[in-house]
């Protein structure tokens, strides 16, 4: 994995991310062409290869694994250097290239949950890319100093098409206890060794059973740090003494199967006292401060609205101020009410196929929808009724069951990305719902036999024009109210991916 460097072509993230890229091809060469100085220059250009791959994968991930095993040969071939009067310790000593980021591992092999996780990672980093835009928008307007009346003008229409195209994860609104937790969790990741290493990190996850099988044998309940995390993520704390247990099982777990005296001993005894010291300090907090931090969202369990209740993770639809026979299909992600009383709702739009900009051939399933990263704040009087989407897998199988007949059921297949104006095939369905209901499922009234769903042309062919060409820009989709998804789509001849059928499909 580390002879050569990745491949532009296929990774170029890799390079957005490291900025001094270094293989043992890079190393080879350099002696080849006699370009070190000395040992420092060598030296440093192996720390980076350690060092690029801590910054790029998962801590505990298998590539990290693989470089500090290589890590620990080469220091072993240094040391030969020094005991044969080649090379003296300060030379051979590593340089600070930076700090190493610290992100939270996904367990191996991968699960259905994890693969979630992942799905749901990448529509974070859509969001934070669109995020970017805005600010990098809003610098350049800040740099531009004041100017005409018309010029100020500009700026509101742009800071109105940036709000029309926001995207995002929904808002944070979580009780005091949920809080408390959070910041519990958070503390166990400052302390550190003496030579700089997170003491979290053997925690982080659980040790490879087919690496450290006696660990399953001497471990009864075993825990790691990302199950905690994924825990309380998925609200699955009913108090803090429910979790505190984990934690301390977690870190007890440690000191069992360890020796004392370990290192990983010790730092099991220091990070299990520190979360304890947190604890405490969290309990004494008022929890009008965690409130406050919430910026004035007070959480709700569920809304009671037009004689009907509704909660986190109900699909329904929403006014839509643009077409008002064309209701916005969401579903809920978040409850809450404000200071004054006001009840409000975060819900996650679907795209209606004529929302989206897409390639002239491709086809949808009559009803589709689209998954979108658009996490948008309603109040519960824009909420009209409730709706169903169902996977794509299940869709031709039967309908929820006990849903009234004249709710609407929509069928989805692919996320949407409204950057790039891509659709993503959906491979985990429970990474397209809220935390809290991703465990659950619904029972099924099946058809006497799986229905044949075809799929039918676009609906905006009409818009292609005659002399469309591939070499075209793309068209942008038009956007009117700043709440509501575009007014129309687009349509367009550019080149279809490889690997991506746009042509009319038969599911059974």
């Amino acid at each position: 994995m580390f002879k050569r460097l990745p491949n532009k072509r296929l990774i170029p993230e890799y390079y957005e991310i490291i900025k001094e890229p270094s293989a043992i091809s890079t190393l080879r060469g350099k002696i080849q062409r006699k370009q070190y100085s000395g040992v420092p220059d060598f030296v440093r250009d192996f720390a980076l290869v350690v060092h690029n791959a801590q910054v790029f994968n998962r801590p505990n991930s298998q590539p990290v694994r693989d470089v500090l095993k290589l890590d620990e040969v080469f220091k072993a071939g240094l040391q030969k250097l020094i005991e044969e009067g080649y090379a003296t310790e300060d030379e051979i000593k590593y340089p600070d290239l930076g700090e190493i980021p610290y992100s939270t591992p996904e367990p191996d092999p991968v699960s259905e949950d994890e693969e979630a996780e992942d799905e749901e990672d990448d529509e974070d980093e859509e969001a934070d890319d669109s995020d970017d835009d805005k600010k990098r928008k809003r610098g350049r307007r800040g740099k531009s100093g004041p100017g005409k009346k018309g010029e100020e003008e500009d700026d509101d229409d742009k800071a109105a098409d940036a709000e029309q195209k926001r995207r995002g994860r929904p808002p944070k609104v979580a009780t005091p206890m949920e809080h408390r937790i959070d910041r519990i969790l958070k503390s166990l990741r400052k302390p550190k060794s003496q030579d700089g290493t997170p003491m979290l990190l053997p925690f982080e996850r659980l040790p490879d059973k087919t690496e450290v099988p006696e660990y399953y044998q001497v471990i009864m309940n075993p825990l790691a740090y990302d199950i905690l995390k994924r825990k309380a993520k998925r609200k699955k704390y009913a108090s803090i003494e429910e979790f505190m247990k984990d934690v301390e099982l977690m870190f007890n777990n440690a000191m069992h199967f360890n020796e004392e005296g370990s290192d990983i001993h010790k730092w099991a005894q220091e990070l299990l006292a520190e979360a304890k010291r947190v604890e405490v300090e969290e309990r004494a907090r008022p929890d009008s401060e965690y409130l406050q931090a919430a910026e004035g969202r007070i959480p709700l369990p569920h809304i009671v609205h037009k004689g009907d209740m509704w909660k986190v993770g109900d699909w329904i639809h929403i006014q839509n101020p643009n077409d008002i026979t064309k209701p916005i299909v969401a579903q809920i992600y978040r409850t809450w009410k404000t200071a004054n009383d006001e009840e409000w709702i975060n819900a996650c739009w679907y795209y209606r196929p004529e929302q989206t900009v897409h390639q002239y051939e491709k086809h949808f399933f009559a009803n589709e929808v689209v998954k979108t990263g658009q996490y948008r704040d309603h109040k519960i009087d824009e909420v009209l009724n409730k709706c169903f989407v169902m996977f794509y897998t299940r869709y031709n199988r039967g309908r929820p069951r006990n849903l009234p007949p004249n709710t609407e059921v929509y069928v989805c297949e692919a996320r949407y990305n409204e950057v790039q104006h891509k659709f993503n095939k959906i491979k985990t369905w429970a990474s397209c719902l809220p935390d809290e209901v991703r465990d659950k499922d619904y029972e099924m009234d099946l058809f006497d036999a799986p229905r044949k769903i075809k799929k039918v042309p676009s609906p905006l062919l009409h818009l292609l024009k005659d002399d469309a060409k591939e070499t075209d820009a793309l068209p942008q989709p038009e956007w009117k109210h700043p709440n509501a998804p575009p007014v129309a789509g687009g349509i367009h001849k550019h080149r279809r991916h490889p690997q991506v059928s746009f042509s009319s499909c038969v599911v059974e």
